[in-house]
């Protein structure tokens, strides 16, 4: 729906006969946090197996290809690119084996000190096979000189900066982390004897999993035979979740930052309503992250909440698309807007951010050609004036469409009727945790992880060639 990018999906399976399959079915569920690439690793008691490739996970991973991934634990990832090019070379999980340790990996988010740690590295001989940051995290795991791979994690994840949840599986089990900030979401599930690692709850409820708990900011959960076993890498006091996870990333049927999604959208619709009120017929929601924001928006208001705008789901998220021409071309594909519904009406269109403008563009245009009387767009965020460094894909504030532009200069580059966006203190208001735990800084500006404006450079440029 918008023009950026999207994160990445984790899942982890330990102790099933089908560790694969359920696998794959957790991934089927993550889909919508990247569509570039994903691969599955599993291990049944002597070898790694692996399969991986450019595509959607229904393409990629065939019945033939799951058949041949045996063994009683798995992991898996969904990817787009972040921090690395759209490559091959770039798919997750990342494996590893050496006389030390054999060790996969799959990383969600974005490390801000990315160009120093990896010239260090190169300066003492060590050699990449890609581009992404992940790959990183893999090398300062293995030139640790402490004893466990436990400890070797632990020694590792001490001198990287920025926002990453990870899944890793080594012959012994599974591992599962987030940063001590808690940038990325992580959860843990169990059925029966089988536990499970995942980006969001919803790849749980799929294949009939409980949902235990989240993994902590700065938590190491392993598990293995012992059960599960947990320590804490680092503490901080405040935390710095991504709102963009409620506002848009994540599954609605998901629980985030202990609080279902659809539940946080609703708010933040019903929050919009009474800051940016509209005269208009209609109340129409983006899908599908702008559904539950414009049920709110209609709920507040009481303007009749109805159904103009129909999603082709075989096309991907406009977001993820990496060029500018395939995603303008995806936006045509994707969406069909229902002319008789909107025909003479004052419509008021509820999306849930507005990032590039090249998406709303086009669909305003295409309301008014189809005899809307009025379009106006109201979003249950802030504008994005700010680059995001900590995974999401706009680390170049000048390719942002509120960049140095007042809203009354958007809503004529998107010619529509009225703009309105939901205040800042809005948003933040709507989500159960205190404020300050966070991250809003591609809309504030105000970073929580700092970085060198050398490094800061290196990931804009590192943007700008995406």
């Amino acid at each position: 729906m918008k023009d950026v990018k999207e994160k990445c999906g984790l899942f982890a399976v330990y102790h099933a006969e089908s560790a694969s399959m359920l696998t794959y079915l957790g991934l089927f569920s993550l889909q919508h946090r990247g569509e570039e690439s994903c691969g599955i690793i599993s291990f049944d008691g002597s070898t790694f197996s692996f399969h991986r490739g450019m595509g959607l996970v229904s393409e990629v991973i065939t019945e033939t290809e799951l058949a041949k991934l045996k063994g009683h634990q798995s992991i898996g990832h969904v990817r787009y690119s972040t921090t690395g090019s759209s490559a091959f070379r770039n798919i997750q999980p990342l494996f590893v084996d050496s006389y030390k340790c054999s060790l996969s990996l799959a990383h969600n988010g974005n490390l801000v000190n990315t160009p120093q740690l990896r010239k260090s590295l190169e300066d003492r001989g060590a050699i990449f096979q890609s581009t992404s940051d992940s790959e990183l995290i893999l090398h300062l795991i293995m030139r640790s000189r402490k004893e466990s791979l436990e400890e070797k994690i632990v020694s590792a994840l001490k001198k990287v900066n920025g926002a990453y949840s990870l899944v890793m599986m080594s012959k012994d089990g599974i591992m599962g982390v987030r940063d001590p900030h808690g940038f990325r979401p992580l959860c843990v599930g169990r059925k029966g004897d089988t536990y499970f690692l995942s980006s969001e709850s919803c790849a749980l409820d799929l294949i009939g999993a409980q949902l235990i708990r989240e993994v902590k900011p700065g938590e190491l959960v392993s598990i293995d035979d012992s059960g599960i076993r947990s320590r804490f890498i680092r503490r901080v006091k405040k935390k710095a979740y991504c709102a963009f996870e409620h506002v848009y990333f994540s599954r609605p049927d998901s629980v985030i930052f202990g609080e279902t999604v659809h539940i946080v959208r609703e708010k933040l619709g019903r929050r919009l309503a009474r800051e940016k009120p509209v005269d208009a017929d209609l109340v129409i929601g983006v899908p599908d992250s702008g559904t539950s924001a414009a049920l709110g928006f209609s709920k507040e208001s009481r303007i009749p909440l109805e159904v103009g705008i129909i999603r082709n789901h075989y096309i991907g998220r406009t977001f993820i698309q990496p060029y500018q021409q395939k995603r303008e071309l995806s936006v045509k594909l994707k969406f069909n807007i229902l002319k008789e519904v909107i025909r003479g009406k004052k419509v008021v269109i509820v999306d849930d951010s507005v990032v590039r403008g090249t998406t709303s563009k086009i669909r305003v245009k295409n309301f008014r050609e189809l005899g809307a009387k009025e379009v106006h767009l109201r979003i249950s965020c802030p504008p994005h004036r700010s680059g995001c460094f900590y995974g999401i894909d706009f680390p170049d504030p000048k390719k942002l469409i509120a960049y140095q532009r007042s809203v009354k200069e958007i809503e004529r580059f998107l010619e529509v009727d009225s703009l309105g966006y939901l205040s800042l203190e809005g948003m933040l208001d709507c989500f159960q945790e205190d404020r300050s735990n966070y991250c809003a800084a591609c809309w504030s500006g105000k970073y929580p992880v700092k970085f060198r404006q050398a490094d800061k450079y290196a990931l804009e440029q590192e943007g700008k060639r995406r």
